[in-house]
């Protein structure tokens, strides 16, 4: 799909609302990770206002496509992009990020809110659940028209589970799944390739019958292609490796995996809206050029 670069720019400043957001919920919560969420604004940015089929007045639509989470630790990105797409989350709700009776856990929690597809917490789980709801959906012959979209961590590939899922997916050739990998290379103690190697993914990936394709997580152009791309696919399952900057469009935050599981404080936040204004006025200044 062909889009304006009106669209586009659009999309690009959706993704900077978002991330303004997010600092200012982590900011309020006192908890919760910024680096996974800020780098994955763009991706759900292009999810939620130009890719997914889904209704935030009818969240339980049958024919929406289904979301997985896998790597419930970055919700906060998520709740707040939701908050933007329409769905019952108001501006007051994000501020409840973690706290006692919030429908806004730390990990997703379908009881607290059905607008979600399904409940995470320990990782490596989310492919198996993508998958059998995948499968489901051809048993049913199709009755159902929808897409199933799963969005996990490059650490969880460090799990068995995941591994048993993706020959699953290809054994039964479940054109209707598409992986996202957030290949970030960091995890909550340090660099994915020092903790535990993982590539190469894309031969990997291939070798157990699945289709990859790569992006750059921040391209907006790229993303949306990409997306389109999958979906289109009839072959195989798809996998997506979304090359991302943890900490997106914060500079003391950007590659720094300590920041994966910090909230940041008072003169953080304010240091890192101050520099995400700036990245909006860019945009925006680019798009009159």
């Amino acid at each position: 799909m062909h889009l304006t670069e009106e669209k586009i720019t659009g999309l690009e400043l959706q993704a900077n609302e978002i991330r303004k957001d997010l600092i200012e919920m982590l900011l309020a919560s006192g908890s919760g990770h910024s680096a996974g969420p800020l780098g994955m604004a763009d991706i759900f940015t292009a999810l939620y206002f130009q890719v997914l089929k889904h209704d935030p007045s009818d969240p339980e639509w049958s024919d929406r496509d289904r979301l997985i989470l896998s790597n419930g630790h970055i919700a906060p990105i998520r709740y707040v992009t939701m908050h933007h797409a329409g769905y019952d989350i108001t501006k007051e709700e994000l501020g409840t990020l973690r706290k006692i009776g919030s429908k806004l856990e730390g990990h997703p929690s379908y009881k607290r809110m059905h607008a979600l597809e399904t409940s995470s917490g320990p990782l490596g789980e989310g492919v198996s659940q993508a998958a059998g709801m995948a499968h489901a959906a051809q048993m049913d012959g199709r009755e159902y028209d929808f897409h199933v979209w799963c969005l996990t961590s490059d650490g969880e590939h460090e799990e068995g589970m995941t591994w048993e899922a993706i020959m699953y997916a290809a054994k039964y050739r479940l054109n209707n799944l598409t992986v996202i990998i957030d290949r970030n290379n960091i995890q909550i103690d340090g660099v994915t390739e020092d903790i535990m190697p993982l590539e190469s993914l894309k031969e990997k990936y291939e070798s157990f019958n699945w289709t990859v394709l790569e992006m750059n997580g921040h391209d907006m152009h790229e993303i949306v292609s990409t997306l389109e791309e999958a979906k289109a696919i009839q072959q195989s399952p798809v996998c997506i490796i979304a090359n991302t900057v943890p900490g997106k469009g914060v500079d003391f935050m950007e590659q720094d995996y300590k920041w994966h599981g910090n909230p940041p404080d008072k003169e953080q936040a304010k240091e890192a809206l101050k520099q995400l204004r700036s990245l909006g006025d860019k945009i925006e200044a680019a798009d009159s050029d």
